[in-house]
């Protein structure tokens, strides 16, 4: 294998992503993920680190894989439009399906190139993924690299890895560890990559179904951080062979769903029923907030009744224009954003703040659990820690988003971070 880039010795470079889906920075602890307290404290850190917005893991995944916002590599939320001759229809970016849908649509999925895609002529991208299928897959859409994921894993060109070859886990704690396990075993010790990316569902998962501070969230978090623990020694028992960047991070963080409103049905009510069936109006859920779409007229329309919107009580804010642009989303049918309100309430377990959920149609709301996809502080606010020697200790120095992941990423494997939003993390 021919090596591009920067190179140590005899050792070739390489880097480990590993993402720790939902675990926002409040909840780093010596108590309860005291290896990734001790790798924050004790390497490079990124302690003024921000979500995109949405908040939600699909776009993460995407921003992470590009190293842009959505408005520019087109992956609006964990919920999006396609507009289609002058039609509206949201669909649900997780499901396997939505890649071949975007590309009938649009005539492309991401607009911008992958790491994976960057990397192809020069060693490529591995990935294992246990959270949704869409974050799985738009971390290489196009098939540049590899993608293990239980909903099927692909090889370069799409060759279909079947038998032992595939991720064949469980959507849980379990599969977490099976899936660490078997990039322990199967890919630390490899040559035949340049970008290792492990995306673990908890604590995400867990809380989703569970309060946060619960012993269940709690559990999640001491499993999370043991599963990191386990990475870092086999990749410290390869220091021999490889020059291996590490970086730890997480994609978002989560609040506590207090309340729940339909905000296709507050327009429906508001006299844009008519809109909403002929899908010339659209609101895609993004968790605690939502992106409202229109077409022709219909936009007119919805852009008078925002004023209206904001006074109710669920309407935290409302994005559009400049100030939607100003956080990195962007599309042409995209009339609005709204972020939900947050209240001063604390759940049963002391942690302070609930938010109001955007129902998505897709199931029953779970009040009282954690959620995200919003502006909330604690949604934003993920973590991001770099590991080699040559990132030494202390804080990065300037704010941080997920989009500055790849640059630093490409930067110290030799290859030109251009074209992105982000910029590299250096010492």
């Amino acid at each position: 294998m021919v090596y591009h880039g920067l190179m140590n010795a005899s050792r070739p470079r390489r880097a480990i992503l590993i993402v720790c889906d939902g675990l926002g920075s409040e909840w780093l602890s010596e108590a309860h993920t005291p290896t990734l307290a001790r790798l924050v404290a004790g390497h490079r850190r990124a302690s003024d680190h921000r979500a995109v917005f949405p908040s939600v893991t699909r776009v993460s995944a995407a921003s992470i894989a590009t190293g842009c916002f959505p408005g520019r590599h087109g992956l609006e939320g964990n919920q999006m439009a396609l507009v289609e001759d002058g039609r509206i229809t949201v669909h649900n970016v997780g499901a396997p399906s939505f890649r071949q849908a975007m590309r009938r649509v649009t005539g492309q999925t991401l607009r911008v190139p992958t790491m994976a895609e960057r990397l192809a002529p020069s060693g490529g991208q591995v990935a294992y993924s246990n959270v949704s299928p869409g974050a799985a897959y738009f971390l290489d859409p196009d098939h540049f690299g590899t993608v293990l994921h239980r909903a099927g894993s692909f090889g370069p060109g799409g060759t279909s890895l079947t038998g032992d070859a595939h991720l064949d886990v469980s959507h849980d704690l379990d599969g977490d560890i099976e899936m660490t396990r078997r990039f322990c075993e199967e890919v630390v010790p490899s040559e035949d990559f340049r970008l290792a990316i492990l995306w673990l569902a908890n604590p995400d998962l867990t809380l989703h179904h569970d309060p946060l501070g619960s012993p269940e969230h709690i559990h999640a978090l001491e499993v999370t951080d043991g599963l990191v623990a386990k990475v870092v020694a086999t990749v410290k028992s390869h220091d021999d062979r490889f020059d291996t960047l590490l970086v730890v991070g997480s994609d978002h963080g989560h609040e506590t769903i207090g309340r729940s409103v339909h905000i296709g049905n507050w327009l429906a009510g508001n006299g844009l029923e008519v809109e909403l069936r002929a899908s010339l109006v659209g609101v895609a859920s993004q968790g605690t907030s939502a992106l409202i779409y229109a077409t022709g007229a219909a936009k007119a329309a919805v852009e008078e009744l925002l004023p209206k919107m904001l006074q109710e009580p669920w309407a935290g804010s409302i994005l559009t224009g400049e100030a939607l642009a100003a956080t990195g989303l962007t599309a042409d049918a995209l009339v609005a954003a709204v972020d939900t309100t947050r209240h001063d309430e604390s759940n049963p377990h002391g942690v302070a703040g609930t938010r109001w959920l955007v129902e998505d149609g897709e199931g029953t709301p779970e009040i009282g659990c954690g959620h995200h996809g919003g502006l909330g502080p604690s949604e934003t606010r993920p973590f991001l820690t770099f590991i080699h020697p040559d990132f030494g200790q202390g804080e990065a120095g300037r704010t941080t988003s997920l989009v500055d992941i790849a640059p630093t990423i490409l930067r110290f494997l030799g290859e030109a971070p251009d074209g992105m939003d982000g910029a590299p993390v250096t010492a």
